[in-house]
């Protein structure tokens, strides 16, 4: 079942891969992603500062990269650490298929971060909505250009390991505190729930098709966590992606800070250091971590990353949850309480001195107003301004704004700074400059 592909329309037919070995199919999932233009834009998208800013620190790209590559490393512990436990290791992916899922997770994520993703959301929360991982599903399962209509045309299990959110935008929205006078001055208030877009049920469903109901059911539940209603439950492969997400983010994120000088060694030992106690790899050996990472020295500094990616590995485990019928659902990756404390005190570190600082959300805000000025003089003037084959799609599309909001969720950081000051910048334009 979760190597099905979705069915061809047209006379489309698949042809025969490398070659005709179980992990075959996960092997051209991985190199459908890696060969994709959706793919290929990482490269000039916003993953913490701006691209531009430097040639030092990581654009999406290479985070997704390296997120693949913590990704196997964790698969290939896990598999060493559960090589007698059959009920374990014939699900755990292969190293193929997670990097699969690893690669595609931030493809849906628009122009200059979070803050296009709230931009694109203020004009979508009343038409299914707008959010980054939704976004990664549109593209996997229409938008790429692998097949006709059927996007990059993945498998089941690549698709439902990309499903960090099993809920419609309807299901979860909630949008009390918007200003009624939707004010675009401030658009925090429609920051997007995690979720997939109303217009993708169909697509949901099949990734969901042949999984027992009451396995469905309550995968698919949610729970209400400050106010807020979310998702319950991710897939055993998505909970080894986020994982290693969320360890490239609190580390290499942190690289790039202390790289860059964002952050001192007083704001290290007070906010870090003196919040960590116990059995943890920084507190057993501040010493190293303090002067390896502070030093002038990439190399040195390299050591310390390195050190501490290779700390929080081995302390992933698997745990059954028993809630499921299918291991897939049932399984999940979890990382000990005390490696898990450390990571959570280096991500709100660089939380704190690296997204919240006010140099960064400057720049974040002026993207954001930059995607908001081009939804609003796109929908009012999609013959005119949208390149003919989008303006097709718009033209016979049930919901026109869903066409507009993949075109712009589609470009660069460099593409829609370019494509705003052709729209709005006098002395900038040209016939020459292809749409």
């Amino acid at each position: 079942m979760w190597d099905d592909r979705r069915r061809y329309l047209d006379g489309y037919k698949p042809k025969p891969f490398n070659s005709d070995t179980g992990d075959s199919e996960a092997q051209r999932d991985r190199a459908r992603l890696i060969h994709s233009s959706a793919f290929r834009r990482l490269q000039s998208k916003t993953q913490v500062l701006g691209i531009g800013e430097s040639d030092f620190y990581r654009t999406r790209l290479t985070h997704s990269l390296e997120v693949a590559q913590i990704g196997s490393g964790i698969c290939e512990n896990l598999r060493e650490r559960y090589s007698s436990e059959k009920e374990f290791l014939d699900w755990i992916p292969t190293l193929s298929q997670i990097e699969a899922i690893c690669l595609a997770h931030d493809i849906g994520h628009p122009p200059f971060g979070h803050g296009g993703e709230v931009a694109l959301n203020f004009y979508m929360h009343e038409l299914g909505g707008f959010e980054g991982n939704g976004q990664t599903l549109r593209i996997v399962s229409q938008l790429g250009e692998y097949s006709p209509d059927r996007g990059l045309d993945l498998t089941r299990r690549t698709m439902l390991g990309l499903l960090k959110y099993p809920v419609l935008h309807n299901e979860v929205a909630s949008y009390d505190n918007a200003c009624s006078c939707r004010t675009k001055i401030n658009i925090d208030a429609y920051k997007p729930p995690k979720c997939i877009h109303d217009d993708d049920d169909e697509i949901l469903r099949w990734i969901l098709d042949g999984i027992p109901r009451n396995d469905v059911s309550e995968f698919r539940s949610r729970k209400k966590k400050d106010g807020k209603l979310k998702s319950k439950y991710k897939a055993f492969d998505t909970s080894i992606m986020e994982l290693a997400d969320d360890i490239s983010y609190g580390v290499h994120d942190l690289e790039d800070a202390l790289a860059l000088r964002l952050v001192t060694e007083r704001e290290w030992n007070n906010e870090v250091i003196d919040k960590l106690s116990g059995n943890n790899a920084i507190s057993d050996d501040i010493a190293f971590y303090t002067k390896k990472l502070f030093s002038d020295s990439n190399k040195e500094r390299k050591h310390a990353i390195s050190k501490l990616i290779g700390y929080f590995i081995p302390e992933i485990t698997i745990k059954n949850q028993k809630k499921f019928e299918t291991p897939l659902l049932d399984l999940q990756a979890v990382m000990s309480d005390d490696a898990s404390k450390t990571l959570e005190v280096l991500k709100d570190f660089v939380f704190k001195h690296v997204i919240k600082r006010p140099e960064v959300q400057t720049l974040e805000y002026k993207g954001q107003q930059m995607v908001l000025s081009l939804f609003e003089v796109l929908q009012d003037n999609p013959k005119r301004l949208l390149p003919l084959s989008t303006y097709e799609k718009y033209s016979e599309s049930p919901n026109p704004k869903r066409v507009i909001s993949d075109y712009i969720s589609g470009m660069t950081d460099s593409y829609a700074t370019k494509l705003y000051h052709k729209l709005f910048s006098p002395d900038m334009g040209s016939i020459f400059d292809r749409m």
